[in-house]
């Protein structure tokens, strides 16, 4: 299965295939020289592939809970002041996501939609620390009557420059649902109440949807 965010890029990778195997085979004479052209196109359409899946989640729904969003490695648990929506101090839990991981974005907790707020930047590598203040990004809160407000943040990194965001403020979410894409690699920051009781570590491989990251 595959997310509708690469639809569009998977049809053209696809024709390009085609076209390039019936180029190769046609004005290329040198049989090995051809066949690497034609394994060199399979293997970047099998990457694009890779890339876009959107393997089905079970997610058990838990107001109590907040889950991984991205699937990825664990690079920062900090105390931090959160200067965008906030406006004092956090936990941040950054998850860095590399091309060969799902980028779908998953909602972290269900509740309202109270903010949701595009900015454009730079294209900083996902892990330098001012990315989560100066590259392309979104910025989502969602308000959930148990847990309270919790922020996620979008964002693109060296290779990514678009971001999707499905969040839109007033509406309902579920947790575990789809909330997104970043195409090709980026990071996932959140920003948790100080009181909140981590259930990952530093380096940790997480899986969206599924693995606990706090309750």
């Amino acid at each position: 299965m595959f997310h509708k965010e690469g639809f569009k890029i998977i049809i053209g990778a696809f024709v390009i295939l085609a076209a390039g195997i019936l180029l190769a085979k046609l004005y290329i004479d040198n049989f090995y020289i051809q066949k690497a052209v034609q394994v060199t196109l399979l293997i970047i359409l099998v990457a694009i592939l890779q890339f876009f899946r959107n393997p089905k989640r079970a997610t058990i729904l838990d107001d109590t809970q907040i889950i991984a969003p991205v699937d990825g490695k664990v690079v920062v648990i900090e105390e931090v002041y959160e200067k965008e929506y906030f406006k004092d101090k956090r936990i941040q839990v950054s998850i860095f996501m590399s091309p060969i991981n799902v980028h779908v974005t998953r909602y972290a907790l269900g509740g309202l939609v109270k903010y949701s707020q595009y900015h454009p930047g730079k294209y900083l590598v996902a892990w330098h620390p001012k990315a989560s203040e100066e590259n392309e990004r979104t910025t989502i809160v969602i308000q959930n009557p148990t847990y309270g407000e919790v922020l996620y943040r979008q964002i693109a990194g060296a290779m990514a420059k678009r971001i999707v965001n499905y969040a839109k403020v007033g509406e309902s979410v579920v947790q575990g649902s789809d909330a997104g894409f970043i195409k090709f690699g980026s990071r996932v920051d959140l920003f948790l109440p100080l009181d909140s009781e981590l259930k990952i570590k530093l380096h940790q491989k997480v899986k969206g949807g599924i693995d606990i990251i706090a309750s």
